[in-house]
Order: C-alpha cells, then structure tokens, then sequence
C-alpha cells in the first residue's frame, strides 16, 4: 500500500518513512502543504499522514481542500498541540484520525493499520486465486492449508499482483506502487522479488509476459 506524508519536520518525517517502508509501505515524502495538498492530489495513496503545523498551508486547510475535492483518502493527523478544540477541528474538517506529538510509533503504526482496515472494510479484503489467498488485514499468505512466510517488501509485491490477478503487471507499475517515487535504483529489484515470491510460493502462480511485465495466475488451474 502507498502512503504520503506531509511533515515539515525532516528527521521526524525521515524517521517514520522508514519504520514504515520496513513494514512494506510505499512511502512518499513531502515538507511543505501546498506540496503535499498537490502530491495527494495527482497520486493514489491508501493513506495520508499529515502535520497539522506546516508551511504554505497548514494541515486544516489540505484536508478540508481534499475532502471538497471528493478525496476520501484517510488521513490521520498529527500536531505538537494538545486539546479537544484542536482535535475536533481536525476532525471536522474531514481528517479520520489524530495523534497528539510526541507520540510512540508503535501507536502511530497501529492507527495506520486500523484506518487502512476500516477503509477496506466491507470490500473485498482476502485475495484469492484458485489456492492462493493473500489476506492484506493480517499479512497473512498461504497456498492450500500450507502458509507462506514472506517478507513485508514480498507481501507488497504479491499483493499489488493478486489485487490484478490475470492482468499484466509492468515492473514500472510494481515499483511506483511497491517503492517509493524517490526510488533510483535498478528497474531489475523486481525480478529480485519476484524470483524469491515463486520459491516460496511454488511453480506456476507468477507466469513472465516477455516485454510487459508479470502476471499473477492459479497454478491448479
């Protein structure tokens, strides 16, 4: 999943983009409102973690422009300030949730989880493909009654696979929605991934398209 966030401070902000890729999130990074307001605006992202404090627009005035817009992305807001008034303000102007600084990651991870949970629930949330079933809620995989143990960078790739199971997924695709838009690195990371997703996962479920990219298939088919 593809998350955003919008906090002018950089150590702070530099500090949860990486807790947060390490649990498999695609994370991008902006410091200024205005920057984030149009980031959120020309991506798709699952979630927004937003400052409320920020230069050129601050975090009030972003998520009400969001919500104008019709952009029901969840954001969860944070703030140094404390207080009803504040928290409700925030709330009213269309935010999901909010987190009072200083406040533990393992808290402000959690409140991620939970509002990516409500966002997706009532939809599909388990993905399956014949004896494949990757469960986004609880990372979990597994191929008949036998379960696969991958890694958070694993489970994204599969996932952004299965939720196209049958389609031809570019490796440009998989790194914008897996990676990060700073991401400089060899194209090739994917086939990396991939190759470690089909030990585990056994032959046959990720077929190659030659020239186009991959494409996620029921191998008991």
């Amino acid at each position: 999943m593809r998350l955003l966030i919008v906090e002018d401070e950089r150590r702070l902000a530099l500090s949860l983009a990486r807790g947060l890729s390490a649990e498999g999130f695609a994370v991008d990074v902006v410091h200024d409102g205005k920057e984030g307001l149009h980031r959120a605006g020309e991506g798709t992202y699952d979630l927004i973690v937003l400052d409320i404090m920020l230069p050129g627009m601050n975090g009030y005035r972003v998520c009400a422009a969001l919500r104008a817009a019709g952009d029901e992305t969840p954001v969860l807001m944070l703030t140094a300030k404390d207080g009803e008034y504040d928290e409700a303000e925030g709330l009213d102007t269309g935010a999901d949730d909010y987190l009072t600084k200083p406040f533990s990651y393992v808290v402000l991870l959690a409140r991620v989880r939970a509002l990516l949970r409500r966002r997706t629930r009532g939809a599909r949330t388990v993905l399956q493909l014949g004896a494949l079933c990757v469960d986004p809620g609880t990372r979990r995989v597994c191929v008949g009654e036998r379960d696969v143990e991958v890694t958070a960078k694993e489970f994204a790739v599969l996932e952004h696979l299965a939720v196209r199971a049958g389609d031809v997924v570019s490796k440009s695709d998989i790194l914008e929605h897996v990676w990060d838009f700073a991401y400089e690195g060899d194209v090739n990371i994917v086939e990396v991934y991939v190759s470690a997703l089909r030990r585990k996962l056994g032959a046959g479920w990720i077929a190659t398209v030659r020239g186009a990219g991959y494409r996620l298939v029921d191998a008991g088919a």
